[in-house]
């Protein structure tokens, strides 16, 4: 009886969301939960899940096998396939994935990106910002239009305590680099690759 109650549910609030204008693609294959907020003109492609408080901004669009917890999406973000998203905020025209993982605190500001295999955890990429695949960005500050070479790690943790990474505007990080916190980059700097900081 609960499977049959919850599969009602979940079809009445698809139905409600196509009603009012948001593009859902394979229906009967997207969890949508009774607290979230979507625009008309977003747009949400099955497989996939968006729960919590979430809100989904207009032109915004969730590509499938994607899982949203308590994410804030604006106007034509974008959240590529295999993504995994919990309290975290896109926002306008900022895009994850596909295979990026945004775990709380993780925010994306104005056209700012990340790809695959991209971990973000309690750090904000400022506008423009982007860190294209492989790399783990935590307890950090990405300055606007700096550039993530591919395996870059914030080492944020010492064994006892967290401790934050700061990268300038403009700065560019090569490919395979360590930060070791607490450090700062400054504006424009250009780290080589496979450098430990």
């Amino acid at each position: 009886e609960l499977i049959r109650t919850e599969n009602i549910l979940r079809e009445d609030i698809v139905r409600n969301w196509l009603k009012v204008g948001v593009f859902i693609h394979a229906p009967e294959s997207v969890r949508i939960g009774p607290d979230v907020v979507i625009a008309p003109g977003a747009r949400i492609q099955g497989p996939c899940e968006i729960l919590g408080a979430s809100r989904i901004a207009a032109h915004a669009e969730v590509e499938p096998f994607c899982h949203l917890n308590h994410v804030d999406l604006g106007e034509g973000a974008k959240v590529r396939s295999f993504s995994h998203l919990e309290n975290a905020v896109l926002e306008a025209g900022a895009a994850a994935g596909p295979y990026a993982r945004l775990r709380p605190g993780a925010v994306l500001e104005e056209d700012s990106r990340v790809g695959n295999f991209v971990e973000v955890k309690n750090a904000t990429l400022a506008r423009g910002a982007k860190a294209g695949h492989l790399t783990y960005l935590g307890d950090a500050h990405i300055g606007e239009n700096a550039n993530i070479g591919a395996g870059t790690i914030t080492c944020n943790y010492d064994g006892l305590k967290k401790h934050r990474t700061t990268i300038a505007a403009r700065a560019f990080i090569g490919s395979n680099t360590a930060l070791v916190a607490p450090v700062t980059i400054g504006e424009g700097s250009i780290i080589g690759a496979g450098s430990t900081i």
